[in-house]
């Protein structure tokens, strides 16, 4: 009797990075290529636990166009079901009764985690569903073990172990190309404005953005500034409007923290600048939120959403009962697997030891391509105004 062909699903979960389609492209098409038969679940973790239309199969045309398009063309929810593990049982029984046992989810690192957990549970599910009758040993006997593939879809860049989540350069290029158009009017009116960009535990986008766009001062999680911070940035902006600067731009992370831990928003630095007695400039607050994610993905996510989603089909293949769940990631520009939840520990680890003010360890635990670019902004931004400037590992002061 001949094999059956296998059954690999593709789902986004969690968000709508921009690359997610090149991702669901990738899956789709080399699953077929390789002789598997391709599925899309629509709606993420929702779709897999309502089952029936949700789960469809795609042909090479069903994803014709993808590239180009922003978002997540197949969808994705929240789905409180899932949760639970009445919600698991039913995702279960509709992947057997598609004769899924593949799956390969594009999300960030909560989606990745409950994928994980699925995973580790699948044979008691399995056995649950036939004690209850809703389906038979027959049935199972082909599924035993669920194979499980992530890809980082996330614009905050924050999953540890890779150099690039899909969706990061996208949101960095519409954060630059917002604040252009922010320059041109605060060039034209003299203004200052403070920019808030999305980034609860990660400054990389901040980070970024101040260096691609010339900002001049920021503020980021990892690396809190001083209690002097409100004379500082009093000083280098006025060193710089000094200098003939028309325009100011101050961008801040929404996690943004001073070195007690204690929370720096907008409109306290806005005060700041706009305090008569101080600067007295005419300050303006844009927070650009969704707008950060909307849009078709740069020419980048593009091309990693199509690469990782080729290794990912790769991977859920080759995998045995005995693998440990894996990511796709990008190291130095090559394409590897990296095991999945030690991956995620270390992520949530950089939120814990920014909650518990050690932010110098924080600051380590990233990449060091971010530590460069922090002292490479420091110093730009900075130098040739009097301040001293000091690096040091992991470390600038100004």
């Amino acid at each position: 009797m001949a094999e059956h062909k296998k059954n690999i699903a593709v789902m986004t979960s969690g968000g709508d990075s921009p690359g997610m389609n090149a991702v669901v492209r990738a899956v789709v098409r080399t699953a077929i290529y390789l002789g598997c038969n391709a599925y899309c679940v629509y709606e993420g973790y929702e779709g897999l636990v309502r089952g029936g239309k949700y789960i469809k199969q795609m042909g090479w045309e069903d994803v014709r166009g993808y590239l180009s398009e922003g978002g997540t063309l197949i969808g994705t929810a929240r789905c409180m079901a899932f949760f639970e593990r009445e919600g698991r049982l039913q995702a279960a029984k509709n992947m057997v009764l598609n004769g899924i046992d593949a799956l390969i989810i594009c999300g960030g690192d909560g989606s990745l985690t409950g994928a994980d957990r699925f995973r580790s549970e699948w044979p008691s599910l399995l056995e649950e569903l036939v004690s209850k009758g809703d389906l038979d040993q027959k049935q199972i006997e082909p599924y035993k073990h669920l194979n499980i593939v992530g890809l980082v879809g996330s614009i905050d860049n924050d999953l540890s172990g890779t150099d690039a989540t899909i969706g990061a350069y996208s949101a960095l290029s519409r954060i630059c190309e917002m604040v252009d158009y922010i320059e041109a009017t605060a060039s034209s009116h003299s203004r200052a404005f403070v920019i808030e960009v999305m980034g609860r535990h990660c400054g990389w986008l901040a980070l970024m953005a101040a260096v691609a766009t010339g900002a001049d001062f920021l503020f980021i999680p990892e690396k809190p500034r001083e209690d002097n911070w409100k004379e500082e940035m009093c000083q280098v902006i006025k060193q710089h409007r000094n200098m003939g600067k028309r325009k100011t731009i101050v961008i801040i992370a929404e996690g943004a923290l001073d070195k007690h831990g204690n929370k720096i928003s907008p409109s306290m630095v806005k005060d700041l600048l706009a305090d008569k007695e101080g600067l007295g400039l005419d300050t303006r607050i844009t927070t650009l939120g969704h707008v950060q994610r909307g849009g078709s993905a740069v020419a980048y996510d593009r091309m990693l959403g199509t690469l990782q989603g080729v290794e990912a089909v790769k991977a859920v293949l080759e995998a045995t009962p005995e693998t440990e769940t894996c990511f796709i990631a990008i190291t130095e520009n090559k394409i590897t697997r990296k095991p999945l939840m030690a991956a995620v520990k270390e992520t949530k680890e950089v939120a814990k030891l920014i909650e518990a003010q050690r932010f110098n360890e924080a600051m380590a635990l990233r990449d060091t391509e971010f530590s460069d670019q922090y002292k490479s902004y420091a110093m730009s931004a900075n130098t040739g105004f009097g301040g001293e400037v000091k690096v040091q590992e992991n470390e600038v002061r100004v």
